[in-house]
């Protein structure tokens, strides 16, 4: 396996925190979250922000499965001017590892619809759609794909 060129860390404190969210607002622009709906996000969910040395280029999601939902989600987002640089499978393995710690019955990811790159990264890494939906309020769908 090849070493990594990307510094993970765990979402920790305010700064990562912040980080986190610039990444998640700037690709998901029809959702924008507060500090505060990150910090809500981190109480569920293991959310870790990507550099390459100390320059921002992603951050990763992984839903743990529950009783009601035995599925993880892992999510991988790249911005935009480091993408083509296999940072986003760098990302989606850390993820993906630290899903199936998590022993689900399955995985899942979700990408909005709109994000072409993204949904091509997802099919290429072995995922089928599953769904799409549309929150309250917005117009765009989000498509959630699951690995067979």
């Amino acid at each position: 396996m090849p070493v990594s060129r990307l510094r993970i860390e765990r979402v920790a404190d305010d700064a990562f925190a912040a980080d986190w969210r610039h990444v998640h607002n700037t690709i998901i622009p029809t959702h924008l979250l507060s500090p505060e709906d990150v910090r809500d996000r981190g109480r569920r969910n293991l959310l870790d922000v990507a550099y390459l040395g100390d320059t921002l280029v992603g951050n990763t999601t992984v839903r743990p499965p529950t009783e009601e939902e035995p599925a993880a989600t892992v999510i991988a987002r790249v911005l935009t001017a480091h993408r083509g640089r296999g940072f986003g499978r760098e990302l989606y393995a850390y993820a993906l590892g630290r899903a199936r710690e998590l022993r689900p019955e399955r995985i899942e990811t979700v990408v909005l619809e709109s994000n072409e790159a993204g949904l091509r990264f997802a099919l290429k890494q072995g995922f089928a759609e599953f769904e799409r939906y549309v929150l309250p309020g917005d117009t765009i769908a989000y498509v959630t794909l699951r690995l067979p």
